[in-house]
């Protein structure tokens, strides 16, 4: 246990090294923001402001002549361009992880993105469904299909993403075990929402311990491959308990700081309907030391109010 314990620590230290100072900080795009001009100039106009580097960008079934415009823009803005295909839509069942049909359609969407200018392609939903029975195979049928994209896509960063339980074992039921894929992928990125793990409610009081033992545990699988990149995948808000806006912004804080100090090589911030501005107050409030200007420290009070029928989240 010590020995993992130390092999742990001295890959963290590889992270932390001025040779691996290069943290990434990204976001998700969704189809409608990159058929909206102004909103995604906007986005890109902060995004500079707060060393925002890298997009995470849906890629779409028959790319608009528009949406080839507005990854050009990003492009010029030399932000970073990753494109997120979705594999299987809610998770797969057992014929479509093995459909070539399936798998020939997404490939052809991947390379695409890398015409247009993708420097890394994201595989989301290479999974079973969650409600299949639990089965070690899975995992090896699953890391066969990234396999299949990593043999066409030899050129790119190949980044998949995975569930936040996958980061501390491997997680039978839909197929994501970190050590048997880390063979096929380039950088794992692990949805990491604190609002996902149970019990909810502790979790989320300690957005920072959760995301730091998660990035702790992976890097524990991750132990014989140190030069994968782990990005973890964080919040805008826990859907489950609504925050003050001061805690909410505390609340995205932490979750920052528990990927930074658990070694993770960066961040992409998840909000489905791309309403970003409490990321930029974080990041224009944070000094040099990772702290907060203008916010008290994060304490909510508990338990939570109900959420309003017509709460809509990020």
């Amino acid at each position: 246990m010590l020995t993992k314990w130390l092999a742990v620590l001295a890959i963290i230290c590889v992270m932390l090294s001025p040779a691996a100072l290069a943290f990434t900080r990204g976001i998700y795009i969704n189809g409608s923001t990159m058929q909206d001009t102004k909103k995604l100039t906007w986005l890109i106009q902060e995004s500079k402001k707060y060393n925002i580097d890298t997009f995470v960008i849906d890629m779409e079934r028959t790319p608009s002549k528009l949406f080839q415009e507005n990854i050009q823009k990003v492009l010029d803005a030399n932000i970073r361009y990753v494109a997120r295909v979705v594999i299987f839509t809610g998770g797969g069942t057992h014929a479509q992880v093995n459909d070539q049909t399936i798998l020939g359609k997404k490939l052809a969407l991947a390379k695409y993105a890398v015409a247009l200018g993708a420097q890394a392609i994201q595989l989301d939903y290479i999974r079973y469904r969650s409600e299949n029975p639990a089965d070690p195979n899975k995992a090896i049928n699953i890391a066969n299909v990234v396999d299949f994209f990593r043999s066409e896509l030899k050129s790119v960063e190949l980044q998949v993403d995975i569930f936040g339980i996958a980061t501390h074992k491997p997680a039978n039921t839909i197929g994501q075990n970190v050590e048997v894929l880390a063979e096929h992928v380039d950088t794992f990125c692990p949805m990491v929402y604190p609002s996902h793990y149970e019990p909810y409610l502790v979790h989320a009081k300690q957005p920072y311990e959760t995301i730091y033992k998660s990035m702790i545990d992976i890097r524990k699988q991750l132990v014989n491959y140190p030069k994968k990149q782990v990005i973890a995948y964080i919040e805008l808000y826990n859907y489950r308990y609504p925050l003050s806006y001061p805690n909410r912004l505390q609340y995205i804080l932490a979750e920052m700081k528990g990927a930074e100090a658990g070694g993770a090589n960066g961040w992409y911030v998840w909000s489905p309907n791309n309403h970003y501005q409490p990321l930029f107050d974080v990041l224009g409030a944070r000094t040099s030391a990772g702290e907060m200007k203008n916010f008290s420290s994060f304490s909510p009070q508990f338990p939570f109010a109900t959420l309003p029928s017509n709460f809509v989240c990020c």
